[in-house]
């Protein structure tokens, strides 16, 4: 990531007690940290410095936690928390539509904390490794996938897909015909230490279904097993 230098953690977070305890927390464990108080000043560090995990508080000023998520997935793929002030069940739903790598409700341990940022960066770590080891084009039931460019064909249209939507589709097509427990395929995807919400993988394959899909709503491609796991058929295209 960064040579000998540790990890840059990016906290935006409105509340200065948290801020500041944080940078604290943060620097004492190895990390590097950049910090900002505001939706807008969040969105400048990024562009300015960088960072290899960003701790997004979801209620900010001048632009919120859910815009700041957009406008640096516009340029990044970069593992971001989702904080939330409370345990409030629709905050959980913003942050699992958005694509959220993680999240955590306040108030936090410290100690869960820092664990949740080195399980991300583990699994960031681990994915590309896992699809460009030894990279593979595949075909199947219509669609190419290129592990070196993160890019699908189909029907005559090739597009990029983010890592973790790629690594998904990847693991399928690669079993194609077969059905994956959703277990494995966390494990596989996200990491056996994935701390989340297993509804990550559901709107990870919605997004999918939403891209490769006919008629999303009745999926020919990407089947559910029900108290199993998911399938890629087998259809000739």
């Amino acid at each position: 990531m960064n040579g000998s230098l540790g990890p840059r953690i990016l906290v935006i977070e409105d509340e200065e007690s948290y801020r500041d305890s944080l940078r604290v927390l943060l620097t004492r464990e190895g990390f590097r940290v950049a910090l900002a108080g505001t939706g807008p000043e969040g969105v400048a560090a990024f562009v300015r410095l960088g960072a290899d995990v960003v701790l997004l508080d979801l209620m900010l000023p001048g632009l919120s936690g859910a815009g700041v998520f957009k406008k640096i997935r516009e340029q990044s793929d970069v593992p971001i928390i989702m904080v939330t002030a409370k345990d409030d069940q629709v905050d959980k739903i913003i942050g699992l539509e958005l694509g959220a790598d993680d999240y955590v409700t306040k108030p936090y341990s410290g100690r869960e904390l820092v664990a949740r940022i080195r399980s991300v960066l583990r699994r960031t770590a681990a994915i590309p490794a896992d699809l460009t080891s030894e990279p593979e084009r595949l075909e199947v039931s219509g669609l190419t996938l290129d592990p070196e460019r993160l890019m699908l064909t189909q029907g005559g249209k090739t597009s990029p897909i983010p890592p973790k939507e790629f690594a998904l589709l990847y693991l399928l097509a690669a079993n194609a015909g077969r059905v994956i427990p959703r277990q494995m395929i966390i494990e596989r995807v996200w990491g056996v230490d994935y701390f989340g919400d297993t509804k990550t993988l559901d709107v990870h394959i919605k997004r999918l279904r939403d891209r490769i899909e006919a008629d999303p709503a009745k999926p020919a491609l990407i089947k559910t097993v029900r108290g199993v796991g998911y399938s890629l058929e087998i259809v000739d295209r």
